[in-house]
């Protein structure tokens, strides 16, 4: 399988990729990158290369998340999947659980309902649960998407309402579970995103992390499924 990256990705890449080893050299930055295999289906159903990034910085004031995620396949010389987003979070923290965020989010994907998607939002956050062993934060607000559906038409923009869930669990001093919810909806479309991962330390910078992900559009075009699953198999770096 031959996979090359379309200019636009390249170019989204490069520009949160290229300052990602800077800004963890820096103190209090942290970061993780994934590559694995990805077993699909829905809309998509092959084989394909599924690449992540994230990293973190945090203050007692302040603190900033970024995410960029790259999907690409082909098969028998015809791409399959072809899908990348890119995202970020950075909240002003009100008392040690609560806090103020904002949050940008742009999403390409040429076998997805809508050839892009583009968010923007303002909402309020709160540590339900903050452990050693259990995390769990959840965040609500309204926002404004644009979005363009696939196959022509023009992009409509949209008042949403936004809530977003992260939660992790350490099963074992090695092994933690995770669960990431992202909804955005409107009278649109409400678009529905969750990851369920089960991650392994090999050691203190590599592991191995399995996860699944369900992707839900309540508004499709004609042949096109509301769902779509990923099933993922990647190796971890963090740094």
């Amino acid at each position: 399988m031959s996979l090359k990256c379309p200019y636009a990705l390249q170019l989204a890449l490069m520009l949160v990729l290229s300052p990602a080893a800077a800004m963890a050299a820096e103190t209090g930055w942290t970061g993780a990158g994934e590559f694995g295999l990805v077993m699909s289906s829905g809309n998509t159903d092959t084989d394909n290369l599924n690449l992540k990034l994230g990293l973190k910085h945090e203050t007692d004031q302040w603190f900033q998340a970024y995410a960029a995620q790259a999907l690409r396949a082909e098969t028998d010389g015809d791409t399959t999947a072809n899908r990348y987003d890119v995202g970020a979070r950075i909240g002003y923290k009100l008392t040690p659980r609560s806090y103020i965020v904002g949050s940008v989010r742009y999403e390409d994907d040429e076998f997805s309902p809508f050839e892009y998607q583009a968010t923007i939002g303002l909402g309020y956050g709160y540590k339900f649960i903050d452990t050693p062993v259990t995390q769990f934060v959840g965040e609500i607000g309204p926002g404004y998407r644009e979005a363009k559906p696939n196959g022509g038409g023009d992009s409509e923009g949209s008042v949403i309402a936004r809530v977003f869930g992260d939660f992790k669990h350490k099963l074992t001093d090695s092994t933690d579970i995770v669960d990431t919810l992202l909804v955005e909806s409107s009278s649109d479309n409400t678009f529905v995103q969750n990851d369920l991962g089960l991650q392994v330390k090999i050691n203190a910078t590599f592991a191995l992390k399995a996860t699944f992900q369900w992707r839900h559009n309540s508004d499709v075009g004609p042949g096109t499924e509301h769902d779509d699953t990923l099933l993922t198999m990647n190796v971890v770096y963090s740094f």
